[in-house]
């Protein structure tokens, strides 16, 4: 079974290819279906989402290829939207994250780089990385409320840069009290979580968003998982996903085949 993609960008919002050059890919990779979720405009210019301008020729183009590759793949028309994007309709489906944390009126990117975390976590929070991660999971555990999301992304992205430079011990109690509130509340909701491979691909981390101690934890819900590559290029549409696909396999957790089945 050949699962499909559904957390891809395109060049609207910080991918690299065209829109029909990444449904081209999936269709070489052999996937049934492919979803786009280009980042939603945000309320301030942060650089790498889509602009407000862009949406409705977004959603033609997705909707005139969902026609002309019919016959080959299945296309759903998405969006990733942040916590700080704008309203978001018209859309199959939305993944909600979390990719600025607001802290005294200044918007702090938690996915930038481990140096610059650290100097937020300095300047902002007086050195508590565990502050910073408190308010991190407090927008998360509300993230279905703020977007009405089906898919909640990169879930622990905070530890995007532990691997490489560790500020985070995700054994530490009160690293722990913020994931368990957050999943808390979001076991109330009908979203479903992402197995993310994008930092693995990016380089970033060698294994998948969330570790594995919190996918346990999500597990224990109930809830289904999907596999996500967080594409940015027609090279890692699929990145992953057979060793996903055994872990979870492996584990006897549940994952989703295809989109429909949530929305």
């Amino acid at each position: 079974m050949s699962l499909s993609s559904y957390h891809t960008h395109s060049k609207y919002s910080d991918g690299k290819n065209t829109l029909e050059e990444m449904v081209q890919s999936a269709i070489e990779k052999g996937c049934k279906e492919i979803g786009f979720s280009d980042h939603a405009p945000m309320i301030f210019d942060c650089g790498w989402s889509m602009k407000q301008e862009q949406v409705e020729s977004y959603k033609k183009e997705v909707t005139a290829l969902k026609e002309k590759y019919k016959d080959k793949i299945k296309i759903y028309l998405g969006i990733e939207q942040d916590y700080f994007s704008t309203p978001a309709e018209g859309y199959d489906y939305i993944i909600g994250s979390v990719h600025f944390i607001l802290k005294d009126g200044e918007y702090l990117p938690n996915d930038l780089s481990a140096d610059a975390m650290k100097e937020f976590v300095d300047r902002c929070y007086g050195g508590d990385v565990y502050a910073y991660c408190e308010d991190y999971y407090k927008m998360m555990a509300d993230i279905v409320r703020v977007t009405k999301c089906q898919i909640v992304g990169h879930f622990d992205i905070v530890t995007k840069f532990n691997e490489k430079m560790p500020m985070i011990d995700i054994n530490h109690p009160r690293y722990i009290n913020a994931i368990d509130y957050a999943l808390k509340e979001l076991s109330k909701t009908n979203a479903i979580f992402e197995v993310n491979t994008g930092a693995i691909s990016r380089g970033y981390r060698t294994s998948s968003y969330p570790d594995n101690k919190t996918l346990d934890k999500i597990a224990k819900s109930g809830k289904p998982f999907v596999i996500t590559s967080d594409t940015h290029n027609v090279e890692t549409v699929n990145f992953n996903f057979a060793e996903e696909k055994e872990k979870l396999d492996q584990k006897g957790y549940k994952y989703i085949k295809s989109l429909e089945e949530i929305i």
